[in-house]
Parts: C-alpha cells; structure tokens; sequence
C-alpha cells in the first residue's frame, strides 16, 4: 500500500469513528422525537403515579366496563398519547378499560425519555394497574417504540394476553441499518425486544404493515420465530399495504385486535 493509500486510509478511519462518535452521542433525539402536543381525550382521568426515585408519572384512565378487560396501552416515539387516541378510543367504545402510559419529556411532560427510565416507569403502571382493576384481565398492547416496552413488561409480569404492532427485534439494528454503523456493539440503548420475547409466557398477536419502510415487516417474522421456537402461542397478522403509521385505517386490524381480546 501505497503512502498516499495509508494516510487516506486513516484519515478515513478516524472520520468514521468520528461519525460513530457522534452518533452515540445523539442517538437518544432520533430514538425519542417526541411531540409536546398534550392529550385532550374526553371520558379519560388523569392520574399521577409515584415513582420512586423520580417525580410522579402521569397515565390517562378510562374505567370502562366492569366484564371488560384493561388495555395497558404504551404508545410510539411520537411520545404524546394524542396521538395515538383513535386506539385508545378504539377500546373505550368496545367497553374495555384503558389505561395510556404518557412518557417523560413527551405530551407536554417534563422529564428525560431513556430505555432505562421508560421500563422502569412501564413496570410501576402496569403494578398500579393491577392495583386499581384487581380482579379484572389486563391485555397488554405496545405499538411500535412502545412494542419494545410491552415485550419487557410483558416479560416481567403475568397478563391474559400482548399485543404488538408495528415491532422490532432489537432497535440497535435499526440503528445500524440507518446509520451504517455496528450500533449493537456500541455504548447505545438496544432495545432488545428478542432477549425479552424469551421470557414472555402469555398468548402474543402480532400485527405489521407489509408495506412498513421504518420497521420492515420481517422484524415481526424474526420475533414470530423466538416465540414459536419458546413454545408461546403467538399469531402474525400482516396488514397487506399499510405503512407504519396508517394501521387503524384498515379494518383488518382493528378486527383482528378484537377478536384477540374477545378470546
């Protein structure tokens, strides 16, 4: 190799690590873009919950009816539950209790979003769920971002049933498919959702767009695989055309849900 191919080399190198660097640096503001549109649902109760170790942790509440089931609902990295309202009103107009986890530094919440904090603050409603609706099934459901926190808890509690839409296997490798860099190897927040779907002993609906080009659909194919392959009775429903974003406007969808839940 040539001097000038050597210096070129390395100064290529040292750009790439360069970029890497700075990547890690910001990968928290492409993981959590969150909008601070607040949420404006009727019908639903705000409720803060203590968290210990940080400042209370707000959730929106539908009671719903009493032989219905609670949908413990964590939405996208769009971080403000407004957004995601057509769910949630979904359920509330099927009779089923809500309850919508808003996450810090979102919907016009103060707080620092973390894969550390978001499971932690996910693992303190899901207990305070169980509190308020004792005697009442909890479905779990998680829809992209959120998919991610739905698999972890559903890993570390007992619920009738999980309901993922739009997820990924691990977001470290979105991560390197975006970036080109070997993310899951760097100091990042992976997110993986397969290590959790080991540990998942619960009835699984799995839904996806085919057309998805944020998650493509074959992250739902790769979890369909660890959940087989662990013995959990798990279903894929793949939404033909829908995006990522444009789920609830196929009936498809929305019937394939209910038909879980009413299960």
């Amino acid at each position: 190799m040539s001097r000038i191919l050597r210096w070129l080399f390395v100064i290529g190198a040292v750009l790439y690590a360069g970029y890497g660097a700075v990547m890690v640096w910001l990968h928290p503001q492409f993981i959590y873009p969150f909008s601070q549109q607040p949420f404006a649902g009727d019908g639903y109760a705000r409720v803060e919950l203590p968290v210990e170790g940080d400042s209370p942790l707000a959730v929106h509440v539908y009671e719903g009816q009493a032989d219905h089931p609670v949908i413990l609902y964590f939405m996208g990295n769009v971080g403000a539950l407004e957004l995601f309202r057509p769910m949630l009103d979904h359920h509330k107009d099927s009779g089923r209790g809500v309850v919508g986890m808003t996450y810090r530094g979102g919907g016009g919440e103060a707080g620092t979003p973390s894969e550390t904090v978001l499971k932690r603050d996910a693992l303190a409603t899901f207990d305070a769920t169980r509190a308020r609706f004792p005697d009442r099934a909890i479905i779990i459901q998680g829809y992209s971002l959120g998919t991610g926190i739905a698999t972890y808890v559903a890993s570390q509690r007992d619920a009738k049933g999980l309901i993922l839409s739009a997820p990924f296997t691990r977001m470290c490798s979105l991560m390197t498919a975006a970036s080109g860099l070997p993310a899951c190897f760097l100091p990042v927040q992976r997110w993986d959702s397969v290590a959790d779907a080991l540990a998942v002993r619960m009835p699984v609906l799995v839904l996806h767009g085919t057309a998805d080009s944020l998650i493509p659909f074959e992250h739902s194919e790769a979890l369909m695989q660890v959940f087989n392959g662990a013995g959990i009775e798990a279903d894929l429903v793949a939404i033909r055309s829908a995006g990522h974003t444009n789920l609830t406007q196929f009936p498809g969808y929305l019937n394939a849900i209910d038909r879980f839940v009413s299960r």
